[in-house]
């Protein structure tokens, strides 16, 4: 339980706590990653001697960092190799993966397109219909090559692709969408996902996203999840904010879900990890979002600018090709290195976007913490200059 949590339960009781923090007015000062700073320790450590593992389900990896489920980033091939690396990829099943024999057909189609075009074809593309046998297919292809098979469904697809991919092995199921809510009404007859029962049925962790909230990521601990993506309209290729005007940036958003985290934690002993998705795209964005309290970070376009990547060095979100209303494009990220130097380096690169572990273990270990739940009590500071201040010779070369 974070400092910040141990007072509010001490100051107002847990009835309280649930009905007004961290929410305090209708309009409240929010914070990104470009706002904060994190202070260093009083004490330092080898970045040698930082422990970056970290659990979720039962499922153990060496690096906290997981690819985004989206097509331009992750593949059967990609999904492995990161595997291999120690981190974990999610494959999207509502994806051209699941619509297509042979989805690279389709993916250098898009890579193609003129940027006015992109939309357009997409939406043509991705009316294909999704095949249960691919799906199967996919889980069993990484599993085959010694990958960990971690899918994703949106929730009204969920109950029909959860049990082919749990027959398949899958290892991690995500049931994930723009925004998601335990209570869900609809007039129009659509039923909601029950994700109480969908946790127990099926035979593997279920991951479920995208929250941003105290209340909300309380509710959906309370259903039995796994782990929880915290997240809305920050992707590189989202344009949910612009379109739909919704959104908490993401430090604000991850210190108010990690607030949840840990109070479901000290009321029933059950430690549910939080997952800070989108909105990174540097070394340094990645560690302040564990400072803010993530147990792990999902990025998407830094890993679609990887050589392994399908996109081709482009990259675009799950809603994009969306029939009525994309909330999404196309973006060009370019290819900035392997897999293995995004992550590890070496990396001749002075602007963060490469070697990300290196940058996480350097920062953890000037902060003093030895583990990713220690690096959830470092000091942060509010800072809107920190990327100008004294940096004038910088700035002036990007004029």
């Amino acid at each position: 339980m974070t400092t910040a949590v141990r007072e509010s339960v001490a100051s107002f009781g847990q009835q309280e706590v649930e009905a007004k923090a961290p929410l305090t007015s209708r309009l409240r000062p929010a914070y990104g990653f470009d706002d904060v700073a994190i202070v260093p320790g009083v004490e330092t450590l080898h970045p040698d001697d930082v422990d970056l593992s970290w659990s979720i389900g039962g499922q153990q990896f060496a690096i906290p960092i997981i690819a985004s489920a989206m097509d331009g980033v992750v593949d059967v091939p990609f999904a492995v190799a990161l595997s291999k690396l120690g981190g974990l990829a999610v494959l999207n099943l509502e994806g051209l993966q699941t619509r297509y024999e042979r989805p690279e057909e389709p993916l250098a189609e898009i890579a193609a397109a003129s940027r006015e075009s992109a939309t357009e074809l997409m939406q043509r593309l991705y009316q294909a219909p999704i095949v249960d046998g691919l799906v199967a297919r996919r889980v069993e292809e990484i599993k085959a090559a010694g990958g960990v098979a971690a899918v994703s469904a949106t929730p009204s697809l969920a109950d029909r692709l959860g049990p082919v991919a749990a027959e398949a092995g899958v290892d991690v199921f995500v049931v994930q969408s723009t925004v998601t809510s335990r209570r869900f009404r609809s007039h129009g007859g659509v039923p909601p996902l029950d994700f109480a029962r969908f946790c127990r049925q099926l035979p593997a962790p279920v991951v479920v996203g995208n929250c941003v909230g105290f209340a909300a990521a309380l509710e959906l601990m309370e259903t039995g999840i796994a782990g929880l993506l915290v997240g809305v309209g920050p992707g590189a290729a989202c344009t949910s904010r612009e379109v739909l005007g919704i959104g908490v940036p993401q430090v604000t958003a991850t210190l108010d879900c990690a607030a949840a985290r840990d109070l479901f934690y000290a009321r029933t002993g059950r430690y549910v990890p939080i997952v800070t998705d989108g909105g990174m795209r540097t070394g340094g964005d990645v560690c302040k979002a564990f400072a803010s309290g993530a147990d792990a970070v999902m990025i998407g376009s830094p890993f679609a600018q990887a050589a392994e990547a399908p996109g081709r060095g482009h990259h675009w979100g799950m809603a994009t090709p969306h029939a009525g209303l994309p909330r999404g494009t196309r973006i060009k990220v370019g290819v900035n290195g392997s897999l293995e130097q995004i992550l590890f380096g070496p990396t001749s690169l002075s602007n963060g976007t490469q070697n990300l572990v290196g940058a996480l273990r350097t920062c953890m270990g000037v902060c003093g913490a030895a583990t990713l739940r220690e690096m959830h009590e470092v000091e942060m500071v509010i800072a809107p200059a920190i990327k100008t201040e004294g940096k004038s010779w910088q700035l002036a070369g990007t004029l």
